[in-house]
């Protein structure tokens, strides 16, 4: 959430928007946008974060990790069987 509240801030500066007229676009609060951009927020419903990317032409999308710790349901099958 960290890299998309800081990409949220890129793209608001770069097309040169504050706060308040991002928050205006999209029907919320100024806080509520300082909080996602600051990772301060204590929850931000998706669709929200979703609207503003997809304002700026960007999707939200989930990629798995390049290194994936196993769980630990993986690691008991593994010690039982294997």
């Amino acid at each position: 959430m960290e890299k998309i509240g800081e990409l949220i801030r890129s793209l608001r500066k770069a097309e040169k928007l504050s706060q308040q007229a991002l928050a205006q676009q999209y029907g919320m609060s100024r806080a509520t946008i300082s909080g996602i951009e600051n990772n301060t927020i204590s929850e931000i419903g998706l669709r929200k974060v979703e609207a503003i990317l997809n304002g700026f032409g960007y999707e939200l999308a989930a990629i798995p990790r390049a290194s994936r710790r196993p769980t630990l349901d993986t690691l008991r099958k593994v010690n039982f069987h294997g």
